[in-house]
């Protein structure tokens, strides 16, 4: 597996990546980009790591948005399948509880083809995830620092792992504990802090050799003044 942060990690090779682009045009996503890379016996998914704060939601659906792939957030339907939000979740069943759930769920998401992926946090955790997560696709993992989590999280009283007096120590511990893991699945990392969501799928895509699938910008419209 590629170290992470190595931008030699890629979809497809130069040439190829040529090759698919001038059979298919200039179109990332649909059936023909994604038996194009089945043939090649690529994985067509991305999965996205990281801890809370880090952005995986919103930038995945960037990402799916460019490629034209289908988002799917873990605990979005883990919360839709089981009618109960996370903090009930956590508070009837455990974190225990919400693990089992959590790698059901992930076990079929990854099991799709063409698919964006965002993990919740501890999904690393259990080696049958990080098995499925490496195996299945490729794994990003989007690194923010503990201040930006602490930042995005501060008014999010959706996460039961923060509900405690020292939500910074909090932070800190869990990131001890699950960052060597988040460095081990994904063959790519990318920083998030102080980055806005276009910037950070817009280089993951670059770096994975699907360049053309970053969107252009709009030009900035001069209005001529009175």
């Amino acid at each position: 597996m590629p170290a992470p942060g190595n931008s030699g990690a890629r979809l497809l090779g130069k040439k190829a990546r040529k090759r698919a682009f001038f059979i298919l045009g200039p179109a990332c996503g649909g059936a023909g980009f994604l038996a194009y890379l089945a043939g090649m016996n690529k994985l067509a998914n991305l999965f996205l790591v990281g801890p809370m704060g880090a952005g995986k939601t919103t930038i995945g659906r960037q990402l799916a948005r460019a490629l034209g792939w289908t988002f799917h957030d873990v605990d979005r339907e883990i919360e839709t399948r089981s009618g109960a939000d996370i903090p009930l979740i956590f508070d009837l069943e455990g974190e225990a509880g919400f693990r089992i759930r959590e790698r059901a769920v992930l076990e079929e998401l990854t099991g799709l083809q063409g698919v964006v992926v965002a993990t919740g946090g501890g999904a690393v955790l259990d080696p049958l995830n990080r098995d499925h997560l490496t195996r299945r696709g490729r794994v990003i993992y989007l690194h923010a620092s503990v201040a930006q989590q602490l930042k995005r999280t501060a008014r999010d009283r959706h996460r039961p792992l923060l509900h405690t007096r020292d939500r910074r120590l909090r932070l800190e511990e869990l990131m001890a504990v699950r960052e060597p893991l988040y460095q081990a699945v994904a063959e790519l990392t990318v920083d998030t802090d102080g980055r806005t969501v276009r910037a950070v799928a817009g280089d993951i895509l670059q770096r994975l050799g699907l360049e053309s699938c970053v969107p252009p910008r709009r030009p900035r419209t001069v209005r001529p003044k009175a």
